[in-house]
């Protein structure tokens, strides 16, 4: 039995009943796994791959981490911020702090996967999604190819899927409706980063379909009964 562990920002975190309907992407995979497929989703809200590490949120999580297990990493988000405490550079900082997850993983004997950031749901007139995390996903996808390491270009793969779906029909899987639709947020909102539970399943759909696309053993922790996948 493997165990999938996630780090990441608040796209992928796990969320309890005071930010419903917030839901991260690590938080509903397990709905694309086995039953013998343990997720812990160590991912944290605001966090960069610096902060992240620095603030060793996960460490009391990542001690489990062991042969045979995977960790997906997934950060960009806020990497892109100015805080001196998150931000990252992506031709440089940026590739290092992925690096040290990836290397705690084959340290554990584990299997890390790089996931690029999801892509905000920002459109431009003409209906396309704009390139909000300019050179970050480049810079994933080159460490990915120099260092070896099995990647997912989930900011194409939501970019492509957003646009494909429209700005009007799109808006149902992020945080954005109007007022009183949820107790929690009467004055509504208009959130094109975060997902709402529905965003959450479907983007988690396109990372499951690229694992499975990975083949064997990454693809070994998924339902293979799911024909949809």
């Amino acid at each position: 039995m493997s165990t999938v562990f996630w780090v990441g920002d608040s796209t992928v975190a796990f969320n309890y009943a005071k930010t419903f309907p917030q839901t991260g992407i690590g938080q509903v995979f397990s709905l694309y796994c086995s039953h013998e497929t343990t997720i812990v989703d160590c991912a944290k809200n605001g966090e960069s791959s610096k902060s992240h590490w620095e603030k060793q949120y996960f460490t009391k999580d990542l001690d489990k981490l062991s042969n045979g297990d995977f960790l997906y990493i997934e950060f960009g988000h806020n990497d892109e911020k100015e805080a001196p405490d998150r931000f990252t550079d992506p031709a440089t900082s940026y590739p290092a702090y992925l690096m040290k997850y990836v290397s705690l993983a084959r340290s554990k004997g584990a299997f890390p996967v790089l996931i690029t950031p999801l892509s905000r749901r920002h459109f431009t007139e003409d209906g396309k999604i704009m390139d909000t995390h300019t050179t970050y996903p480049a810079a994933v996808l080159s460490l990915a190819e120099k260092e070896k390491i099995p990647c997912i270009d989930l900011c194409r793969l939501s970019k492509e899927l957003l646009e494909s779906t429209g700005e009007e029909n799109s808006r149902k899987w992020f945080m954005f409706f109007p007022a009183d639709t949820y107790e929690n947020y009467p004055l509504g909102s208009a959130d094109n980063t975060h997902l709402h539970v529905q965003g959450a399943v479907v983007m988690a759909g396109l990372v499951a379909k690229a694992i499975k696309d990975l083949g064997s053993p990454y693809a070994d922790i998924l339902n293979q009964e799911q024909e949809s996948i």
